[in-house]
């Protein structure tokens, strides 16, 4: 079930001006929620003791998202959605437990039918205990990779993880390389709410803008501040213009910060040995960058 985790390079942090991306993902993208894309690069002397936003990218449509991702590198990623589902609920459904197999065989699923599978787990577990946990899940603090609704994360990796497999990228979590002779692109599942909640407990953003309230932007303001200052958990510390500290405190949805925490996240996995990923790990769950092992 679990195997040593992918020795895929030696642990070398990025150099001084490397891209690191990060990526909030919505399962339907559109001009009012599109994909947010962070760009920005590693600085300092000792490289990725820093990282620098460039510019912020707005995705209106999953072929946007698909010419982004066969666009140039090399770079390292953090993508804000699930790269796989629990062991035990692919397992009990019988489907196939070889990652990439399972990835083509899980996207390819009709919606409904996976549904269905998701509904009849739930109904055989007890109230409390309902939900498949991947083994990263609970530390991360994120929603199981499963849900289908409130947050629909379950379609998010529908949507999203067969077209970054498709596209070539490397996966260290789950021992996939890129394409041989092309610039490397890596991807690492990140999750942005496990680094907010180490400097802000409350709320920092909703998509409905009747809640876009005062104390939220207060929120923002204080996790971006964290992030600036390095106090927010992660290596590098973030290096930004006082226009984009303005745009990321302003955006009532939080896109834009989620995005830019979501590269930091890859940032802080790229300056430890193998991303920090655990030494044993199941290659079939993966694991979430910057989480530690519990």
């Amino acid at each position: 079930m679990t195997s040593p985790a992918p020795h895929e390079r030696a642990g070398e942090p990025p150099a001084d001006n490397a891209v690191v991306i990060g990526v909030d993902f919505t399962s339907a993208p559109s001009a009012k929620k599109p994909i947010t894309v962070a760009i920005g690069r590693c600085i300092g002397a000792a490289g990725g003791r820093g990282y620098r936003l460039d510019d912020i990218l707005l995705l209106e449509s999953l072929g946007d998202f698909e010419r982004f991702l066969a666009s140039g590198g090399p770079w390292l990623g953090g993508f804000d959605l699930p790269f796989s589902q629990p062991r035990p609920l692919i397992e009990h459904e019988g489907w196939p437990t070889d990652w990439p197999r399972f990835v083509r065989f899980f996207c390819g699923e009709p919606r409904d039918r996976l549904r269905a599978a998701f509904r009849r787990w739930c109904d055989a577990r007890p109230p409390g205990d309902k939900f498949a946990w991947r083994r990263a899940d609970k530390p991360a603090g994120s929603s199981p990779a499963m849900r289908w609704a409130n947050p629909p994360v379950a379609w998010m990796m529908h949507a999203g993880i067969g077209r970054m497999l498709d596209a070539g990228l490397a996966f260290p979590a789950h021992g996939q390389r890129g394409v041989v002779g092309e610039p490397t692109r890596t991807a690492l599942e990140s999750y942005p709410g496990y680094t907010v909640r180490k400097v802000c407990s409350r709320s920092y953003k909703s998509d409905a803008p009747s809640k876009q309230t005062p104390e939220r932007m207060h929120n923002r303001r204080v996790v971006v501040a964290a992030l600036m200052a390095g106090t927010a958990g992660l290596e590098p510390t973030l290096s930004i213009s006082p226009a984009w500290r303005r745009r990321l405190i302003a955006d009532g949805s939080g896109d834009l910060l989620d995005a830019v925490i979501c590269a930091l996240q890859a940032a802080h996995a790229g300056v430890l040995p193998r991303y920090g990923l655990p030494r044993v790990l199941d290659p079939l769950e993966g694991w979430i960058a910057s989480v530690p092992v519990g």
